[in-house]
């Protein structure tokens, strides 16, 4: 998910996170800003377990030693973490990793692929839920400190919403439920 450090007309002369920041695409709305990128790990229900700021120039697969830190069993990741080397790093760990195949086009697999993007609709919800009810991409700090404060605090709400939801019998990432 793509941080914004700050407008993209502005992000030349940005003081914020200099140094630390970089320019990156955003898929969705095809664009380039400047900023972080947010590689997050998602449990089955929708918890989130593990988060991860990166600049948005750096590639997926450079995190995911820091997402799969002290975890076993199956990881469903999207097609950017389609590597057979990673794969096989993360199977001495005990850790399968199922990725679609990188390119649509060249799928050896499509109905494996497809199954896998179904998959990750859990992900895409929590994702959702993160930036239009949390806001997390309007997140505005000075620095690293604070940007992460601001984020632990976001993804504590996401994680305490989930648990009251769960408790009171309700679906658990419906949580407009909590205010009904």
């Amino acid at each position: 998910m793509p941080l914004p450090a700050c407008l993209f007309a502005r992000a030349y002369r940005c003081r914020r996170f200099k140094g630390e920041a970089a320019f990156g695409k955003d898929t969705l709305l095809k664009q380039t800003f400047y900023g972080f990128r947010a590689h997050v790990r998602v449990c089955w229900p929708g918890v989130i377990t593990r988060l991860s700021v990166a600049p948005a120039n750096a590639h997926e697969l450079s995190v995911v030693p820091e997402l799969t830190e002290h975890t076993s069993g199956l990881l469903v990741g999207d097609r950017n973490y389609h590597s057979p080397r990673t794969r096989q790093e993360l199977e001495g760990k005990g850790i399968e990793l199922l990725a679609p195949y990188s390119s649509k086009k060249r799928d050896p697999h499509p109905k494996r692929s497809a199954f896998l993007s179904r998959l990750r609709y859990r992900i895409d919800t929590v994702f959702s839920q993160l930036t239009e009810r949390y806001s997390v991409k309007r997140v505005w700090a000075r620095d690293l400190w604070h940007l992460a404060g601001r984020l632990l605090r976001k993804v504590l709400s996401h994680t305490i919403a989930f648990l009251l939801n769960h408790q009171v019998g309700n679906p658990p990432l419906q949580l407009s439920k909590l205010l009904a």
